[in-house]
Formats: C-alpha cells, sequence, structure tokens
C-alpha cells in the first residue's frame, strides 16, 4: 500500500462555491484521484480552510500551513508521495504579499518535506508542487482578496522557479482548470474532476504506477 498526502487549503477541502457547504468526499479532487490510483492507494486528504504556505494570520489562528506540516508527516509516515497544494490564501490583501512570496513559502514546505525522512525506510517522500491557478473575477471576496487578480498571473513563473530550485514535480492548476465565477477562488465539481485526473496522471509516473 503506497501513501499519498495531500495538502492543502479550501480547494483541496472542497468548498462549493454556491453553499460554502464541502463536496461529497468522491467529487473533490483528493477522491478523483484515490479512485484514479486505485486500492494499492491510500490518499489522505489534510485539508484546512484559508491555509497559507508559512504566514501566520493575525485574523484567524491555525492557518499557517508551515506550523501544522512536521507533525501531519510524522503522524502519517511512511509517506511515499506529498502534494502541496497552497498559495492562493497567501495573497489575501492583509498579508501584503506577492505570487513570488507565496512560491518561496511554498518551497519552504518542499524543504520540510524533502528533509523530513517520512518517507519509505527513513527515506523522505517525493513532493508534488500545485501552482495555483489564476484568481479569477472576485464578488464577495474581493476586499479579502484585493490585488490578487493581478498577482495572481505571477502563479505559474514563480512555482516553476521553486519547483527547479528544489528539483520537484510540478503541476500548473492554471493549465488545467479555472476558479468558479461564483466567487473567483474556488473550483466547481467539474474543475475537481480535471485536478484530480491530473494530479493522479503525475502521481502513476513518479511512483511507477
Amino acid at each position: 500500500m503506497r501513501t499519498v498526502l495531500c495538502y492543502g487549503d479550501s480547494n483541496t477541502w472542497g468548498y462549493e462555491p454556491a453553499t460554502g457547504n464541502r463536496f461529497p468526499e468522491d467529487m473533490r479532487w483528493p477522491g478523483v484521484l484515490a479512485r484514479e490510483l486505485g486500492s494499492g492507494f491510500q490518499v489522505i486528504e489534510e485539508a484546512l480552510n484559508g491555509r497559507t504556505t508559512v504566514r501566520d494570520d493575525p485574523v484567524e489562528e491555525y492557518k499557517n500551513g508551515k506550523s501544522y506540516l512536521r507533525p501531519c508527516l510524522e503522524s502519517h509516515t511512511p509517506v511515499d508521495l506529498v502534494i502541496l497544494a497552497l498559495g492562493i490564501n497567501d495573497l489575501k490583501a492583509r498579508f501584503l504579499a506577492t505570487a513570488s512570496d507565496a512560491a518561496d513559502g511554498a518551497g519552504v514546505l518542499v524543504k520540510i518535506v524533502q528533509q523530513s525522512g517520512s518517507g519509505p525506510e527513513g527515506d523522505s517522500p517525493a513532493v508534488l508542487l500545485v501552482a495555483p491557478p489564476p484568481v479569477g473575477l472576485l464578488t464577495e471576496l474581493a476586499l479579502m482578496f484585493a490585488g490578487a487578480e493581478e498577482k495572481s498571473k505571477k502563479f505559474s513563473r514563480q512555482y516553476h522557479r521553486v519547483a527547479q530550485k528544489y528539483g520537484c514535480e510540478l503541476l500548473d492548476a492554471g493549465e488545467v482548470v479555472r476558479p468558479s465565477d461564483r466567487d473567483g477562488i474556488h473550483l466547481e465539481a467539474e474543475e475537481h474532476r480535471k485536478l484530480g485526473n491530473a494530479v493522479g496522471a503525475i502521481v502513476k509516473k513518479v511512483l511507477n504506477a
């Protein structure tokens, strides 16, 4: 049995744009991934709404992705592959961060995984870094994410830079999915399906499945 850990934010959690509720497990992209990989894999969904890469949120507590990553890895050891899908929340206006800052924060998480020894036989897990798709037209989230639409256009270039720096796999989600027109941030069910299938193809390649 191989273990894949999905470490992400509300788009990994499965936030439904229309209602604010959670999509059913089989509709969320980690659930689609699990179905794609089959019975020889355990897909762990470790998702938190509002999670950042490395930033402490002065309004919402416990959102710093760096703080929980090490204990998360230890609790699920051995892990064959970690999927890091974070960065959109770093562009909340209160953080004053750029796409480059978000990507560098994701790079810190990549390094933690690569140095963790949380893989099989004390090795470190492989890493798949997911570059968030550019932010769409913001509606009710416009004030919270003021300036994010323009900043997020640079996600692709900056995440490619970080993936190259750390020698990890990269999926540019902007080439696969687009956020909902309802809020400009979250994914509709069909986009979850697309993302899960795209991630699955890379996981199979990396783990020779």
